[in-house]
């Protein structure tokens, strides 16, 4: 994704895009992420180049905001899809402003808000899974005993 020649003669597209106050400079997409998107997004088998070009598109067009305004770690894209992502900083050349580029790591896409209503309330779907989940655990756990 980054120093990618544009159209025009001896000129090229800025390497970096900011979001929020990171400055992204390349995209990466774990497997879990990938194979989500597969599920929840879009059915079609997608290559990760193609989800990190879709993904530097959208940063490109501003269409990546925070799902919450202090944390940093769920965004939405197009109001609409709701993705977790980490970041790691980028070694070597810095930009001529000063500070780090970062990557951006896809980790997981929780899916679509038009589709999974449970996605636009995040904290309490976290917390109704977390209670899901150890009920489940503790049933399991009787059955054995």
């Amino acid at each position: 994704m980054r120093d990618k020649a544009t159209e025009r003669w001896s000129t090229y597209e800025p390497f970096f895009i900011a979001l929020g106050d990171k400055k992204v400079a390349d995209i990466v997409i774990t497997n879990h992420a990938k194979s989500r998107y597969d599920d929840r997004i879009e059915s079609g088998e997608k290559s990760a180049e193609e989800i990190a070009a879709w993904l530097w598109e959208c940063l490109q067009t501003k269409r990546i905001v925070s799902y919450y305004r202090k944390e940093e770690d769920v965004y939405l894209i197009d109001d609409d899809i709701v993705v977790v992502a980490e970041f790691g900083e980028l070694a070597g050349p810095y930009p001529v402003e000063g500070g780090p580029l970062h990557k951006m790591i896809i980790v997981t896409f929780l899916g679509k808000m038009s589709e999974t209503i449970e996605l636009r309330d995040l904290k309490s779907y976290y917390s109704w899974l977390r209670h899901s989940r150890r009920m489940t655990l503790m049933k399991n756990g009787r059955k054995r005993k």
